[in-house]
């Protein structure tokens, strides 16, 4: 089968490679649609991150590059492994795409994304979405209905903002103020606003205010630019400030925005990857009280994702705005995700194209 490698930085090619066998307790899928994460930009640019290097292995998958890269995928189960009996060949499902020691607890309220060790399939081994096929474990298979399988392939970096806005401990009826309209920024915003929330997002980039207002996630989008985007929260709000934070660029200025933007005794949560350390405006945090709060990946947090978007509170098609195959996948895809970002949310890939 066809699948998309990462060897090393600035290197990922096409191959064939052979198809990945069912063992018992597992589930074979045939790849609908892949997305392309910020993750595996950085990867490509940066990397490796994540995934483990040539010659050092990762210590539960036992891979190291070459890898298949796509985490971001959807798919119909094409054959059921020995012990699986709770789904159906033909089914559309979505996949949770850890991978965590044999041992460690997925049940409810189980941190396992905070397990010693852990990675995520398509990264640090074990298959991955960019590829015809892909065999998992039973436990992170999540049956979505009548969701497209084009959308579907969001529903991972839905349940990233999802997480998020668990961690925060939001309640309907609070102000929620985002730094930054990437990707991430508008699906956490899509999550805050299906659950009730007044939903503000700060952000430069007219492509992406133009996204944050046409999907309908934001009340009002403010541009710095334009003034200070804290004293306006404060108009807003009465001259409470924000009830939470989330902070979804991974730029110091917005996180300094963020502190100034949210009340006393708000949280703020952190959502991006950084690449360096920041300064952080301490002073403000300790005569705030305010609380920063950390976030990775998700946690049983799939199953409420997809029943937002089988309810209709979420519409997902808007956030797709390139779809391509698998031969285009850097110039159609990373290419354009890295230099024509402000046009893009997210580009699917179809593996069998």
């Amino acid at each position: 089968m066809r699948a998309a490698r990462y060897h090393d930085r600035n290197d990922i090619r096409i191959e064939d490679v052979p198809e990945p066998p069912v063992q018992p307790g597992t589930v074979a899928i045939d790849v609908g649609w892949c997305g392309i994460c910020g993750t595996d930009l950085h990867e490509f640019l940066e990397g490796p991150i994540f995934i483990p290097p040539s010659g050092c292995p990762h210590p539960i998958s036992g891979e190291s590059a070459p890898v298949v890269i796509g985490h971001e995928f959807s798919g119909t189960i094409t054959a059921l492994g020995e012990g699986v009996t709770d789904l159906t060949v033909g089914e559309n499902v979505v996949v949770e795409p850890y991978i965590v020691g044999e041992d460690v607890d997925t049940g409810p309220g189980e941190a396992y994304q905070l397990s010693k060790d852990m990675n995520f399939i398509g990264l640090g081994g074990r298959g991955g979405g960019l590829a015809e096929k892909i065999v998992v474990e039973r436990r992170w298979v999540h049956p979505i209905g009548d969701i497209p399988l084009d959308q579907a392939a969001l529903i991972e970096p839905l349940s990233v903002g999802h997480h998020a806005y668990v961690r925060s401990g939001a309640r309907t009826g609070d102000v929620a103020v985002i730094g930054g309209a990437g990707p991430i920024g508008l699906l956490t915003a899509a999550v805050l606003k299906a659950e009730g929330l007044t939903v503000y997002i700060s952000e430069l980039s007219e492509a992406r205010k133009q996204m944050a207002r046409s999907t309908g996630v934001a009340d009002d989008v403010l541009d710095p630019r334009d003034g200070d985007v804290a004293e306006r929260i404060r108009e807003l709000t009465g001259g409470r400030g924000a009830d939470v934070g989330f902070e979804c660029s991974s730029v110091p200025v917005v996180l300094d925005m963020l502190l100034d933007a949210v009340r006393p005794g708000a949280v703020i949560v952190n959502v991006s990857i950084w690449g360096h350390k920041p300064e952080v405006d301490m002073p403000k945090l300790v005569l705030k009280e305010i609380d920063l709060r950390g976030t990775i990946g998700y946690s049983n947090d799939h199953p409420a994702t997809i029943a937002l978007v089988q309810s209709g509170k979420i519409d997902l098609a808007p956030f797709i705005t390139g779809r391509i195959g698998l031969d285009g996948l850097v110039s159609e895809g990373y290419d354009q995700l890295i230099n024509n970002n402000e046009h893009h949310v997210k580009i699917i890939v179809d593996p069998r194209a």
